[in-house]
Formats: C-alpha cells, structure tokens, sequence
C-alpha cells in the first residue's frame, strides 16, 4: 500500500460525526443542518432537460478533452465573466469531472517528489483535499495562516525565502472557504511575483465566485493576470491554472462538472495524465454543462436567493456572535468566544440541545506558527431554504442566550 496513506488526517465530517457520538439531539426540534456545503436550491428545469436529451451519448466513449461545444461555452463564459482576451478552448480549457478531483489531480501531476522536500503551500484554514493531495503526492503541505485582521487574507509576506524555494505548488482559495475573502489585485501582484521568483505554480480553486452580496463580482486570476500584462505573449498566463465549478454556481453537485483553464503548457500535461487515469466526462453531463455555462438568468436567481438568506440571518447572529456579511460563497465564518463555549464544545450542546449541526473552525484549520486559526470559530452553510436557514438561526440565538 502507498505509505503516504497513512498520513492523512481524518475528514472534517468524520471528526464530527466522532463529536457526535453517543449524543442524542433534542427530539422537541427537528434536524437543520449547516454543516456540510452542499447547495440545496432547486436544480435549473433547463439543465436537467439538456441531460437527459442527450442520453443517446452514452453509447459512446467521451474525449478526456471534452467535446468542443462544451468547451467554446467555458472559454466564453470566462470571457464575458473576467473580461479577459479570447481564450484558446483547444489549449486553454479542460473540462473536469468536479473542481474536487481535479484539485487533487493536479498536485499529483505538478509535483517532482525527487527534487526532495517538496511543499504544496495552501491558506489555513484549507479545503482538505489541498492537504491530502500534498501528501500523496509525496509532499509536505505548509499553511498560512488566514488573519481576521487582514480581512482573512493569508500573509504571504512573512514566509521566509527557504520556504519559498521549496514550494512547487500553491493552492489558493477565493472566495475563500471558509471565510469568504477575496483576493484583492494588489494579493494577485505579490503571488505572481513570488512564482515568477521561485517558479512555483499556482492552483486558483474559484468555485464559490458566483456567490457574492455587492454588485461587484469577486475578483479572479485570469482576471488579475490579464490586469497585470499576464495574459499575452508566448505563455500566457504563466504557471496559473484555474479551477471553476457548476455546483454552487448552478445548483448541480451531483453532476460533477467543472473546469480547469489557464497557462496552456500546464494544462497539455495535464491532459496527458488525465488521459491514463480516466477523467473524461460523460456525455450528457457535458451536453448539459454547455447549457448551464451558456447561461446567467439562473445564476443571478441562485445569487439572490443567497442574498436574501445572508441579510436576514446574519443580523439575527450577530446579537450573540462575532459574525460579519463574507465577501462572498455561502459560509458564515462565526466568532463564537462570547459563548464561553470552545468551537467543538458550542458545535456539540448546539446539536444535543437545539439539533441544529454546525461545523467546528478547528477541524479546518491546523496547528501552523503556534496556533489553530480555526479554534474558537464555527462554519455554517447557509444552503437551505430562507425559512430552514431563519429557524436554524433563531435556535442559535436561543441557545446562546440561554448560556
């Protein structure tokens, strides 16, 4: 067996569901969960017609390139969305089966374990298949902590040039999950800079970007690299390759479906090893992700469902938490201190008590320069219905008030 194995740590939801053991939640309420991210909106009628309209595909092998439809739709879709110059979808777009898979892929493919003592940087708190495809593929992860003062931004400028020269890749998160923050284009300067010095890559993982409460869309890579003159001459956008997802923007998480794009040289090897680990995308799936990247009525109508949650709820846990509006996503990123509750104490009274679950920041995050940038927060994903979202926070503001 792969030794490397043995190092991972166990997932988030399994370190909860040990939380949880041998608690029985108060029957008087019925079970609301906050815990898990996973979009509960209505799928688009229009998206689930294009997929089984397009069943007959399944009488055949799909390209692991994906078929051209799909991709002009993703290279257009980044076009009107970032702005950006036209993008090669032969050489600059690669459809994926879920920006998950994909995120751990990559660092299987990018990574040269013999030059030794490889990291794979990622913020901290982390979306934990950074760290599990660090460890496979024969790295070290090193974190950064996010810093509630620098509106969760990591601090890239105080990792010291022997570290830098060790990182082969670094994961990036925006909007960031858990916190929601969003790169600004000055963040986007200082990283390239740094990859242009120590040759790194960098993994732009983008799938929350369409949830977002101002009227500016948040910023992302291939947007700030072409801001930045990254986007033309003879390897366009150099050692960046970013990572997008249907299932927040659309409401499809049990399609799978997302996409990779960027620097062209990266993407044609990463093509290359797709090509043996079999990561094609089933026909219909493609058939109905050309349909739902060609269209943005029903992103604008997701986004105003989370608008509408996001600026009910987060007065109401404001009364008995340190919480604030996230730039953008669908977490709240909670201070709960005032408790006098620990995260993973708060996350279990709240479930025995009030059967509302939510999950502990700690269990997110690691131990990094002396501290766990999770402790003391909790996660919540607001991804139910208006009125499941508003009873889950009127418990939470009942429970801590009864503290």
């Amino acid at each position: 067996m792969n030794s490397h194995l043995d190092q991972l740590h166990p997932y988030p939801f399994e370190q909860l569901r040990q939380l949880f053991s041998g608690v029985t939640p108060n029957a008087a309420y019925s079970p609301i969960s906050l815990g898990i991210g996973e979009p509960k909106h209505p799928t688009p009628a229009f998206i689930e017609k294009a997929l089984m309209h397009a069943m007959s595909g399944l009488s055949s092998y799909p390209s692991t390139h994906g078929n051209e439809a799909l991709r002009v739709a993703i290279a257009g879709w980044l076009e009107r969305r970032y702005g950006i110059p036209a993008v090669d979808a032969n050489t600059m777009v690669l459809p994926v089966n879920g920006s998950r898979e994909a995120l751990f892929a990559f660092a299987q493919c990018v990574i040269d374990a013999s030059k030794g003592e490889a990291l794979v940087m990622s913020p901290n708190p982390f979306y934990q298949i950074y760290e599990g495809a660090a460890l496979l593929s024969g790295a070290q992860p090193y974190y950064v902590n996010s810093e509630p003062g620098r509106n969760f931004a990591p601090d890239y400028g105080s990792v010291p040039d022997e570290v830098w020269s060790r990182v082969q890749l670094l994961y990036v998160c925006s909007p960031g999950n858990p916190t929601g923050a969003v790169l600004t284009l000055e963040d986007w300067k200082q990283l390239f800079d740094l990859s242009d010095r120590h040759g790194f890559v960098i993994a732009s993982d983008e799938c929350y970007s369409e949830i977002y409460f101002g009227s500016t869309p948040p910023l992302g890579a291939l947007e700030a690299a072409h801001q930045l003159g990254r986007s033309s001459g003879e390897r366009p956008y150099a050692k960046l390759v970013v990572f997008s997802s249907l299932s927040k923007r659309s409401n499809v998480p049990g399609m799978r479906s997302g996409f990779v794009a960027g620097d062209p040289h990266l993407l044609k090897k990463f093509l290359l090893y797709r090509t043996y680990c079999g990561g094609a995308m089933s026909p219909p799936v493609q058939a109905a992700s050309s349909a739902a990247w060609s269209d943005e009525h029903h992103v604008q109508d997701n986004r105003a469902l989370y608008r509408e949650k996001f600026n009910l709820i987060t007065p109401l846990l404001k009364q008995v938490m340190d919480v604030e509006l996230p730039d953008a996503g669908f977490y709240l990123w909670a201070d709960v201190r005032r408790s006098g509750l620990s995260d993973t104490e708060f996350a279990r009274r709240l479930y025995a008590e009030y059967n509302v679950t939510v999950l502990p920041g700690s269990y997110l995050a690691r131990e990094a320069h002396g501290l766990n940038p999770g402790r003391n927060r909790i996660r919540m994903a607001l991804v139910a219905s208006v009125d499941e979202g508003l009873e889950a926070a009127n418990r939470i503001v009942e429970f801590c008030k009864s503290l």
